[in-house]
């Protein structure tokens, strides 16, 4: 089963630290970080969980909340394809079925 990648803001609401503790720990290279389309970067869910685990990292009292709105813009972002792919697919239905 693949890894599930996960954001900088929910790697850091995972450990309880805050967003830029977890550029530094990629910066100390004791976290592993991949781009995806080249910009946005993001962790292994595996990699998180192991580093909390350890206890390595000390929490932090800060708190970022994962916004519906910035849900939505990666739900879009991510998926664009298949939104873009249904409706034309719908669009060419509507054609076969006004026409038949």
């Amino acid at each position: 089963m693949a890894d599930q990648f996960i954001s900088v803001r929910e790697a850091a609401q995972a450990l309880r630290i805050s967003e830029r503790k977890i550029m530094e720990l990629v910066d100390e290279e004791r976290l592993q970080a991949y781009r995806i389309a080249g910009q946005f970067i993001r962790f292994k869910r595996s990699d998180v969980l192991s580093l909390k685990s350890a206890g390595t990292v000390a929490s932090e009292t800060t708190h970022h909340e994962y916004t519906r709105r910035e849900r939505f813009y990666d739900f879009i972002y991510f998926n664009d394809f298949y939104i873009l792919s249904f409706f034309i697919v719908l669009f060419f239905l509507y054609i076969i079925f006004t026409n038949a």
